[in-house]
């Protein structure tokens, strides 16, 4: 199996710095980046480590998924976000479920053996709302297969021709969950394997929580009204 590492970058030079130059690269088909709109370096610190940068044609979290799925030349394709947050070693750990059959696979902060960026903290809002979600989630869509925890990752792999069945949206930021949704609906075969998140040490995140959370809860009226 072919399997294309997409990128997903905005103003992330200090991340690349730090993630890129661990990446596997054997493990790839091929490696390109999608682009939100840097102007802090991202994009010339990429080029000069022979990996192409694509401006995306349109704003938002879902065109840029969209986007990766029709520059890949491979069969699958894994999208990551290199910020230092996340072990890239991880990235191997993909191929094994593709090859099992997998048609979404979830690098997931919601098992045991994996941990979040708030897990240090008492109170945990992002985890505990991503929680919810994925039970809100599970109870309305799952009919059969794995219960996804982690609905709300970026980190995350998935063949090509699967993602064109789910028709997800070409604007907004509900990929995630939309994705794991849509899985649902078309029983889609899935997979989250767990991985250990650390806090940004740089620069902020580009999704606000709140900001955040009130397009993801109008993407599920949406979706409830949707067919199949």
């Amino acid at each position: 199996m072919k399997i294309s590492l997409c990128l997903i970058v905005k103003n992330e030079l200090q991340g690349c710095k730090t993630d890129v130059p661990k990446i596997p690269r054997d493990e790839f088909h091929e490696i390109f980046a999608v682009d939100g709109g840097s102007n802090d370096g991202t994009i010339e610190y990429l080029n000069s480590v022979n990996i192409p940068v694509f401006p995306q044609p349109k704003i938002g979290l879902n065109a840029a998924y969209v986007y990766a799925n029709e520059l890949a030349s491979g069969d699958a394709v894994v999208a990551f976000f290199p910020k230092g947050t996340l072990p890239t070693d991880d990235l191997k750990k993909f191929r094994p479920h593709f090859n099992a059959g997998a048609q979404l696979i979830i690098a997931s902060r919601q098992l045991s053996n994996s941990s979040n960026e708030e897990d240090q903290s008492f109170f945990r809002p992002r985890k505990w709302a991503v929680l919810a979600l994925s039970i809100l989630a599970y109870i309305i869509w799952r009919r059969e297969g794995v219960w996804i925890r982690d609905v709300l990752h970026g980190f995350k792999g998935w063949d090509k021709a699967a993602f064109r069945k789910m028709e997800v949206l070409d604007r907004g930021l509900s990929i995630d969950i939309e994705m794991v949704v849509r899985s649902y609906k078309l029983r889609l075969k899935r997979i989250e394997f767990p991985t250990k998140e650390v806090a940004r040490n740089y620069g902020e995140t580009n999704f606000k929580f709140w900001p955040t959370g009130k397009k993801i809860l109008i993407y599920l009226l949406y979706e409830l009204a949707r067919k199949n």
